[in-house]
């Protein structure tokens, strides 16, 4: 069967430059590869045909040759491919590629430890707390540096060895085909180092249980559920290996008056019956304290009244929200002897008279029903 024109192969115009040749193997090869594809003929085939067009697309002299002379230009003119090529210097292309595969660096390059885990703290906070900035002392449980050994795992007086297997490199190499494929020695765990003599407080390990103390920064206005990272102050590493992170989980405590809708609180403030309808001033409770609310006169429930600049501080721009009040209007369950008198009396004195409201009501039922 005829060859193929490798830049149809992959996916180039011939004028492509050597980056762009390099992006369209990466691409095919993470598609195709044989370890992403078990048992895929086809896929295995597609691999082989996409590192020939990059075996010789990628060496000037051999693209030059092809451009000429075609397949035959660089003794590739028969099926089956690869005849007398040359593929030293590839493997360092292919350990870039294919790094992200098998989470490894290329051969030769130094092992290096294993970061250490990312840590999740929950931190429950009050409403109220949020209206400034504030620092919270925490304490966390994690795994942290052996001090005997200071993280090395071998015992005091002695070091961790060069790994016999990976010769410090932290990579294995296996062969697979025509190719070298670089994945992490499962011997040193890729960090270069084996411990012969483990020391006896971390057992080798380099980490011992333990906790630590800090300082937590809150911002103000943060909202319930945000996350806050604490660089470095997760678990430690292993082998060297840096640490985690911290991520520090808010939990606002439900408030007993307010609700939180972004930057704005909400309350719902009772009145009497003769304050809404003789209008008072009343107190009305905010985060920091009392303030005085004029209720005019008539006012019905339900009505909802803003207090400009009472809400939560913006996380950006630290400008307060607003808090809006929603008024009810209660009615007594228990009247006296002398309230109810006074009352049927302002029924017999209100006659005929209807309220706006309550008219509006009325013609509407009966329109509906007439």
């Amino acid at each position: 069967m005829a060859k193929r024109d490798y830049y149809e192969v992959l996916g180039v115009p011939r004028s492509a430059s050597a980056d762009d040749l390099k992006k369209a193997y990466r691409r095919l090869a993470l598609q195709h590869h044989p370890d992403r594809n078990p048992d895929d003929a086809e896929a295995e085939e597609l691999f082989k045909e996409a590192s020939e067009a990059y075996a010789v697309l990628s060496d000037p002299d051999k693209r030059t040759q092809y451009d000429r002379f075609g397949h035959q230009g660089v003794g590739m003119g028969g099926p089956g491919g690869f005849p007398g090529m040359d593929f030293s210097g590839f493997a360092d292309i292919f350990g870039d590629i294919f790094g992200d595969l098998f989470g490894g660096a290329r051969g030769g390059r130094r092992g290096r430890g294993q970061r250490g885990a990312d840590l999740r703290y929950n931190l429950e906070v009050d409403l109220d707390d949020l209206l400034e900035v504030r620092e919270e002392q925490i304490e966390v449980p994690r795994m942290v540096r052996c001090e005997p050994c200071s993280g090395s795992g071998a015992r005091p007086g002695t070091s961790p060895e060069r790994c016999p297997r990976c010769q410090g490199s932290g990579q294995a190499i296996f062969q697979q085909g025509l190719f070298r494929i670089s994945r992490p020695c499962d011997q040193c765990g890729a960090s270069g180092w084996v411990v012969s003599d483990p020391c006896p407080s971390c057992r080798g390990r380099g980490r011992v249980e333990g906790r630590k103390s800090l300082k937590v920064r809150i911002p103000a206005g943060v909202d319930d559920g945000m996350r806050l990272r604490v660089a470095g102050e997760g678990e430690a590493g292993i082998a060297g290996g840096p640490p985690g992170d911290l991520y520090v989980v808010i939990h606002v405590r439900p408030h007993p008056l307010f609700t939180r809708e972004g930057n704005d609180l909400a309350c719902e403030v009772p009145i009497s019956f003769v304050q809404a309808a003789l209008g008072a001033e009343i107190e009305v409770p905010t985060l920091e304290g009392k303030v005085s609310l004029r209720i005019t006169e008539g006012t019905q429930s339900n009505k909802v009244m803003r207090l400009r600049g009472k809400g939560m501080p913006d996380l950006r721009s630290g400008e307060r929200g607003d808090q809006y009040v929603k008024i009810f209007v209660e009615v007594p369950t228990r009247l006296s002897e002398e309230q109810r008198r006074v009352l049927e009396r302002f029924a017999e004195l209100s006659g005929e008279e209807v309220s706006p409201v309550t008219k509006g009501f009325l013609e509407k039922l009966r329109d509906l029903f007439d």
